[in-house]
């Protein structure tokens, strides 16, 4: 039998079967999870942040077992990586601008009074 070709053998599709229940369970796991973070009342940005890494992780699931990512070739991990790379410069882009326009304004200090041109 070739790589591709596919086993519709009974012990295969029920290697299959038991495979998806897995990460059904794994994915309904990992939801319990996400809402239990909700529930802690961490600070904002711990929440955000382990809500992110319990949904990289679901995403990679999905997307190494109901997308067959597992099996693909190398080509698929390269473009994914790009795709990666690209999506971080997009995220770091708005972050860097942000904290960076914080940095360098004072909010503390009222603004200057715009001269009119006018003495008085």
């Amino acid at each position: 039998m070739s790589e591709h070709a596919h086993d519709n053998s009974p012990e295969a599709i029920r290697k299959e079967v038991r495979k998806y229940l897995t990460v059904f369970a794994a994915l309904a796991g990992l939801t319990i999870i996400t809402v239990a973070i909700a529930q802690l009342h961490l600070p904002t940005w711990q929440a955000v942040a382990l809500a992110l890494v319990v949904a990289s992780i679901k995403g990679g699931l999905v997307a190494a077992v109901f997308m067959h990512l597992v099996s693909e070739k190398k080509l698929i991990f390269i473009v994914l990586a790009f795709t990666i790379f690209f999506f971080g410069m997009l995220m770091w882009g708005p972050w860097h601008h942000r904290y960076d326009s914080m940095g360098q304004s004072n909010t503390s200090q009222p603004a200057p009074e715009a001269s009119t041109g006018k003495s008085h």
